[in-house]
């Protein structure tokens, strides 16, 4: 036999996955296939395929009669935009892309490789989950993910697109990973389904609103990105890498600077009265190079906005609250975005930006009993053990715990800057002269006139930057049009940063 006719009719067999009908069935379900999605994302060329051949071993319930070709997950190393980039892409064509023993054994192979070469891992999700004709090998395989994405957690980022199912133990991996991608109408996450849930609590839910890309990216926050299709997934995998180094012993590239003119409409951005919302959005976007603010979590704790940016050239993560939204607010989920956003640019090296205008934590019953001391701890934490450039710029109110929270000298910023309408106060004027002036203003022929003298004798000795600034407290006190050029200066002092910090294993964080 000609055994280099074997090998490519094996190899036709292969690349075939589960065949043409399966192969239309995805198509018509608007989903591409395992090979195709890794062809819209690797540069031409470049994907350099391994396991291939592999076979599983059950004899479990007649598996030992059946092949499954590249047993339902396709893995290798490509290149995307010049860099090499780890991928698993599991194929649903093929026993829906269910997990055993081999199956796991591929995708722990490739991680394993992609922690040696250093580079990102993407995983495309697509299966039915695990394999049940195999048993206690296919919750072993899961295991062994888990754990490799643990260890890689801030050592090589990683990016997981959800494009179909992902539902029991199979969830736990993306929720491990640094971004998880959810196609929208097409991929779903969940750790029981509608028919378990509705046995066991007698509530009627559908898969799309039990775990669609919608509910994962507004409601839970387990999914930061809702691509339209497969092919956006890959294009929204491209973006986020383009920020990124390739492990954290690298620094994010630098593209070529970029000259701006200062903008004087900075200058009058922010509104007269304080209690008027604007769009933070806007100001970041005046003040990054043009067209590279990302963000990250759109849709989740939209009082706080995360994503990356560049100023300069320079790689930055923002940080800021969104006067829009609830005033800004600190809450439960606000702390817990910002915080885990700022640990993963603290892990590759990338500096924080913060914004500051929020007049608080968010007061109430609700977010008291659902732990938002612990919640907003957590974000203290993740500020503190920050050891990257740490540059704030303070814009309007910046109140009581609130202001110490969101990135202030007292958690380790390197540099601080407040705009002329910057208000650092324990609370805003209207709530402290009630309070400091009470019986003043009880006792007063004329209550209100009182109340308005004294809430403008507060606002005057506090509303401003400049008792915060006489502290050291801020650094400098600057004109809204100055920001960039300061931006751009302080990210070039702080290139050489370099901060000890206590010996230990780690710190305990306030899960």
């Amino acid at each position: 036999m000609d055994k280099n006719k074997d090998l490519l009719q094996r190899r036709e067999i292969i690349r075939a996955g589960g065949g043409s009908e399966r192969i239309k069935k995805q198509h018509e379900e608007g989903k591409l296939t395992a090979r195709e999605r890794i062809d819209l994302l690797v540069d031409d060329g470049t994907f350099f395929e391994v396991d291939d051949h592999i076979r599983h071993r059950s004899t479990y319930f007649g598996l030992d009669q059946k092949y499954f070709p590249a047993d339902g997950v396709v893995t290798g190393i490509g290149k995307v935009n010049g860099r090499e980039v780890a991928i698993f892409s599991q194929d649903f064509t093929v026993q829906g892309g269910s997990v055993g023993e081999m199956h796991a054994k591929k995708i722990v192979k490739i991680q394993d490789l992609a922690m040696k070469m250093g580079i990102p891992l993407i995983g495309i999700n697509d299966s039915g989950g695990a394999r049940i004709q195999e048993g206690v090998d296919a919750l072993y395989g899961y295991g062994e993910i888990f754990y490799r994405n643990t260890l890689a957690s801030g050592v090589i980022p990683q990016i997981t697109v959800i494009a179909g199912p992902c539902a029991g133990g199979a969830v736990y991996s993306p929720a491990i990973t640094d971004f998880v991608i959810m196609v929208d109408k097409t991929s779903k996450m969940f750790i029981t389904g509608p028919e378990v849930i509705k046995a066991v609590t007698g509530e009627d839910v559908t898969q799309e609103n039990l775990g669609g890309a919608e509910v994962h990216n507004s409601k839970s926050g387990v999914a930061h990105f809702i691509a339209k299709d497969d092919k956006d997934a890959m294009e929204i995998v491209k973006k986020i890498l383009s920020y990124l180094p390739s492990n954290n012993m690298e620094m994010p590239s630098v593209t070529s600077p970029v000259y701006l003119p200062m903008d004087e409409a900075l200058n009058s951005i922010i509104p007269e009265s304080s209690n008027k919302p604007y769009d933070m959005i806007e100001i970041i976007n005046r003040i990054v190079d043009p067209g590279t603010f990302f963000e990250v979590h759109q849709k989740f704790a939209r009082s706080m906005i995360t994503g990356f940016a560049r100023i300069n050239g320079r790689v930055v993560g923002i940080v800021a609250n969104q006067p829009k939204v609830l005033a800004g607010v600190l809450d439960i989920d606000s702390s817990d975005k910002a915080a885990r956003f700022i640990r993963f640019l603290d892990a590759f090296n990338i500096p924080v930006l913060t914004f500051a205008d929020t007049p608080g934590f968010l007061p109430g019953i609700s977010q008291e009993y659902g732990g938002i001391i612990r919640h907003g701890a957590k974000l203290l934490f993740a500020y503190s053990e920050a050891s990257v450039p740490k540059i704030t710029v303070i814009t309007r109110r910046d109140y009581g715990g609130a202001y110490i929270a969101m990135g202030s000298k007292h958690l380790g910023a390197d540099l601080v800057m407040a705009w002329p309408s910057a208000e650092i106060a324990v609370m805003g004027a209207d709530g402290a002269a009630n309070i400091i002036f009470r019986n003043e203003i009880k006792n007063s022929s004329d209550p209100e006139k009182t109340r308005s003298e004294k809430i403008k004798e507060y606002a005057e000795t506090f509303s401003n930057p400049y008792v915060a600034a006489s502290r050291g407290y801020v650094d400098t006190v600057i004109l809204p049009s100055e920001t960039r050029e300061k931006i751009i200066r302080a990210l070039e002092i702080l290139s050489s940063k370099v901060e000890g910090k206590p010996a230990k294993k780690h710190g305990n964080i306030p899960l």
